[in-house]
């Protein structure tokens, strides 16, 4: 059965022909100069700034609280040549950060190393242990976090008692009493007034780069669009711009490991974009940092030996590779897991790879449409994450049950705790009577905004380049989706990997555009077979043999009205999931029915269909003993069927079928 994952939203057009005439000016047609107007943008000043971002419109970075007083330690640390340590994190976000600063203090000749803290021995921040050895071990005189720092305080404090100063340079949420930092860094300082508060922090440490160089130094702005797209952070103001200005230097990058990680990724330079970057090279880089050392990534990204460039673009493929396998593994045995009773999910079991129960959980609820958090057990505790649905506020929910946790952290939708493994019980009750005692709702769908409505005829390659002109899309620029119905499936077709994907193909009169549909396989046949199909969409461009179209990639379907399938005959199993209706023991609670044989009369059917609203019917019609399968009749069967006729002007079959058999 075809349901619907979101509830859909379509936003209320609007009728501005003078906008849409200085959209025109900018090369947008009319759906994408409407679309632009509903997201704010309502002045030729606005829209040519939207469209065409300068580097120009970046911010000062001496805006930032206590960039006056990093810039001149970090000077200072440089002329009097000393030892300085770059400290970031393991994901991608923290490499890309690191890296910056990496190359901009080494042009300025300082000394200095990098270190990227282990997730599974060092956790996340800046960690005591790390710092002693740095400090006695290798002279460190001055750190400088990148990506972290803010809740530092056992750390930071010790440096700076060993006479150590630290830089923190980050953009995590801030908390009530900060670290005794030499300098802290950040967009949202409450001493600081920065006019943008959501930057990245790679986009912090390139700022900091910037003040250092006394310019802007655009041939980093590829390490800061990878940060930024993998980091999910509103994709406005100046990470626009620079995101933007980012992905043209990736296109052409002469970095020789990102070369190589999208010579072996299989990633078409001349066609990358945000999409690219979030879907291919942010997870390769993450996969490191969840499941081994992140800080092979440093040399990937700065280093000049193209052989050992390879070598580490080889291993960071095949921990993305690994990394997918013990995702599933994990998701697989979760799975068996489930308690369908509840409003919520507490899964937890030893030996389940911390690195990726993010990403677990994210499957998970996406599946259930429910809170789920997914720890892994060890030494008594158990560490993980946590999705949450719209409708319930993760951090909210938990913030104030401090005494269940070791550590928590998080916002509205996600979540990051560790807990001893006799409170696992109690975390699921205080999250079942946080959602009872609100009275929240969560089997209440999330919300898809659906921009316009389109018509297949009115869609053309034009349309798709006017839309590429709003890219990059992320946070707070979405990429567009759209509405359609009142169109024909023409065919339906399974692809890739045991058949777990889809493509449609739609018409409407002349027009006709394919539809890729990832995970939808198992729903070929409805997909052809409903009638009164919704769609929402996203533009894309499929390139194949040298040609250029238009395709449309598949965000969410419905079906308005029952959805009735044929699936007689032999090549149509029964779903897996859906009950066989059965008359003397009917079923009450069920969206979806099979009906496997006729009753022997309509009285029976009626009966059981009264007061009851399926949304999905599937009609099997099995036969007892269906001899039309035996095959055609024998020589001596037909001959006695015609003298049968010959000799009788009117029979009942009724009494003679025995006779004539």
């Amino acid at each position: 059965m075809i349901k619907p994952n979101y509830d859909w939203q379509l936003l209320t057009s609007f009728s501005d022909e003078h906008f849409i005439k200085l959209a025109k000016k900018e090369g947008l047609d009319p759906v994408a100069a409407k679309l632009l107007y509903e997201r704010g943008i309502h002045s030729q000043e606005e829209l040519h700034s939207f469209i065409q971002p300068s580097l120009e419109d970046l911010h000062d970075p001496y805006l930032l609280h206590d960039m006056d007083k990093a810039v001149e330690r970090i000077r200072r640390a440089i002329e009097d040549y000393e030892q300085i340590l770059i400290y970031g994190d393991y994901d991608a976000d923290g490499m890309t950060s690191a890296s910056i600063l990496k190359e901009t203090l080494e042009e300025m000749g300082a000394e200095v190393q990098v270190y990227l803290p282990n997730r599974f021995t060092d956790g996340y921040g800046p960690n005591q242990s790390v710092y002693k050895y740095f400090i006695e071990q290798q002279g460190i005189s001055l750190i400088v976090t990148v990506d972290n720092g803010v809740a530092g305080h056992e750390a930071i404090a010790y440096a700076q008692e060993m006479g150590v100063d630290v830089v923190v340079t980050d953009h995590h949420s801030m908390q009530e009493t900060l670290p005794n930092a030499y300098a802290i860094v950040h967009p949202e300082h409450p001493e600081g007034n920065y006019p943008f508060k959501h930057l990245a922090g790679c986009g912090v440490a390139f700022k900091l780069a910037c003040a250092l160089l006394e310019t802007v130094h655009a041939d980093l702005l590829d390490l800061v669009a990878i940060g930024t797209i993998a980091d999910m952070v509103s994709m406005t103001d100046e990470n626009r711009v620079m995101v933007k200005y980012g992905l043209s230097l990736l296109k052409q990058t002469e970095r020789a490991g990102l070369q190589e990680l999208m010579k072996i990724a299989g990633i078409d330079m001349d066609s990358l974009d945000e999409e690219t970057v979030g879907f291919q090279l942010a997870p390769r880089l993450n996969a490191l940092g969840r499941l081994d050392d992140p800080n092979p990534a440093i040399e990937l990204l700065t280093g000049f030996d193209d052989e050992e460039a390879h070598q580490i673009a080889l291993m960071i493929d095949s921990k993305n590779v690994e990394r997918k396998e013990v995702v599933q593994a994990i998701y697989d045995e979760a799975k068996t897991m489930l308690r369908r009773d509840r409003p919520l999910q507490v899964l937890a079991k030893e030996g389940w790879n911390p690195g990726v129960l993010g990403i677990v959980a994210g499957r998970l609820l996406e599946e259930l449409h429910q809170p789920v958090v997914v720890l892994s057990i060890e030494d008594g505790k158990a560490k993980g994450s946590a999705r949450s649905v719209e409708a319930v506020d993760i951090f909210k929910a938990l913030k104030d049950h401090q005494d269940l946790f070791i550590a928590f952290g998080g916002h509205a939708g996600a979540a990051g705790m560790t807990l001893a493994v006799d409170k696992l019980e109690e975390l699921a009750q205080t999250l079942a009577d946080y959602i009872i005692e609100n009275k929240l709702d969560v089997s209440s769908k999330s919300s898809l905004v659906l921009d316009e409505e389109l018509d297949l005829e009115e869609l053309t390659l034009d349309t798709l380049k006017s839309f590429e002109k709003l890219a990059p899309y992320g946070m707070d620029n979405k990429k567009p989706v759209f509405y359609l119905k009142n169109f024909q499936v023409e065919s339906a077709r399974t692809m890739g990997q045991n058949n777990a994907h889809l493509k449609l193909r739609i018409t409407k009169g002349a027009a006709g555009f394919d539809v890729v549909a990832f995970g939808k396989g198992n729903l070929a046949l409805e997909f052809s077979q409903a009638k009164g199909l919704e769609l929402a969409v996203t533009l894309s461009v499929n390139q194949w043999n040298g040609n250029t179209s238009l395709q449309l990639m598949l965000v969410d379907a419905r079906v308005n009205g029952v959805q009735l399938y044929n699936i007689r005959g032999k090549q149509h199993p029964i779903p897996a999931d859906v009950p066989i209706l059965d008359i003397n023991h009917p079923v009450t609670s069920e969206s979806a029915i099979v009906l496997a044989t006729l009753p022997e009369d309509i009285s029976s059917l009626r009966s059981y269909f009264q007061e009851k609203e399926f949304e999905a019917i599937y009609f099997k019609n099995e036969i007892a003993k269906p001899y039309y399968l035996d095959g055609y009749g024998s020589r001596d069967q037909f001959a006695k069927l015609y003298k049968t006729i010959y000799q009788f002007d009117e029979f009942d079959v009724r009494y003679k079928l025995k006779d004539l058999a």
